[in-house]
């Protein structure tokens, strides 16, 4: 904690400006008189903070509503100026490339997805990726210079630099994503892997809101996780918390092995659909096909189990393409894993689809604005060019 002599003036009203702005971005529109209840703050201080906050541009006023006006002088309310920036995540995959755009609420102004393809070259993969994030802003109306942050997500292990140390992804390894996509915003780029984000969207929007320890499981094409433990993201010493798949012992590496060379399919038929087929033979009552399935939930259990008994998760959050299809899958993986799990966690299936990972990119950049909206030490940061007013 930072203590502030009597003379240290302008520290203190720093943090007082911090403490108010925290108050304000939790809730809904507040009065000078709540705020002050909020944060314990003298009504005084509270005023001198709200009148910074506006100033700088990350406070409104809200005008008094006609219709609901009482008798003599409405209290004047205040809100964060939500439309003050905005927030971009790009989530690079295999098959696609989806770029999602939000007010610093995390309130969803606009989308664009651009198709990839798993043989793509590094190039192409971050020219989609730059495309997609131009037609979600232009779209959108919004310039790049109204960003505050960019975040990235990549299948792999990425370092905290950006650096993409290992991945599926054909020609991808060794790509560094901020230093590649820097140029193209002129706001912090931050990369990370892609589960760890599903992890931190299904936490802060998804269907574990608030749980402190959880484990995300990415089952598609290929299979993965990300770890929240103690309510932050767990990435590891190099950033490879979660590959439990690099065990072959464990099974992962050939879960969808059970559904993609699954007996019988066309053999023109695209990767992405052959598991759909099964599903489809296993809603009729096929056996082989049941028997496919049984098979793909045995191999993934083990995986989970390994990441249950040494972190111990509240709850487990299942997510990917394949989990689109949880009627079918949901109780024959309760069935294998629970007879290796010592303590058996909640199963939850992802509430965020295949927006997860994008959200989680989104909360990394918002993560990274209020690192600076909070930093005491330093002065309060301007909005970026191009701001909206507000109401």
């Amino acid at each position: 904690m930072r203590h502030t002599s009597g003379g240290d003036s302008t520290a203190l009203r720093r943090i007082n400006t911090v403490t108010t702005l925290r108050a304000l971005r939790s809730g809904p529109p507040t009065t000078l008189t709540q705020l002050h209840r909020d944060t314990g703050l003298s009504r005084p201080t509270v005023e001198t903070a709200v009148g910074d906050l506006l100033e700088a541009g990350w406070a409104v006023e809200i005008a008094p509503d006609a219709a609901e006006r009482p008798i003599g002088r409405p209290a004047r309310r205040y809100r964060f100026h939500n439309e003050a920036g905005y927030a971009l995540g790009i989530d690079i995959g295999a098959h696609k490339v989806l770029a999602l755009l939000t007010d610093l609420d995390g309130n969803t102004v606009g989308d664009y997805r651009a198709e990839t393809a798993p043989a793509d070259d590094h190039e192409t993969r971050l020219s989609a990726a730059r495309y997609a994030a131009r037609r979600c802003l232009a779209l959108a109306g919004v310039s790049a210079e109204q960003l505050v942050a960019v975040g990235v997500a990549s299948p792999g292990i990425v370092s905290r630099d950006g650096a993409v140390l290992f991945s599926p992804l054909q020609d991808w390894a060794g790509q560094n994503l901020c230093t590649a996509l820097a140029p193209d915003f002129p706001c912090p780029v931050i990369a990370e892997n892609d589960c760890n984000l599903a992890a931190l969207a299904e936490r802060w929007r998804g269907s574990v809101q608030g749980c402190d320890e959880v484990a995300y499981i990415l089952s598609g094409l290929r299979t993965g996780a990300g770890l929240v433990l103690g309510g932050r993201l767990h990435r590891g010493f190099a950033g490879a918390s979660g590959e439990t798949g690099a065990l072959p012992h464990l099974g992962w590496a050939r879960t969808q092995d059970h559904l993609l060379a699954f007996p019988g399919l066309p053999d023109d038929l695209p990767e992405a659909q052959r598991a759909e087929h099964v599903f489809a033979l296993a809603r009729s009552g096929d056996d082989a096909a049941l028997k496919a399935l049984d098979s793909y939930t045995a191999d993934l259990a083990v995986g989970i189990a390994a990441i249950v008994l040494t972190v111990d998760p509240e709850v487990v959050v299942l997510g990917g393409g394949l989990w689109r299809s949880h009627d079918l899958l949901l109780e024959p993986l309760r069935a294998h894993l629970q007879p290796l799990c010592l303590v058996m966690p909640r199963l939850e299936v992802s509430a965020l689809g295949d927006r997860s990972v994008a959200l989680g990119a989104i909360r990394v950049a918002l993560g990274s604005l209020e690192e600076r909206l909070y930093e005491v030490d330093e002065e309060l940061p301007m909005p970026p060019a191009g701001a909206g007013a507000g109401a």
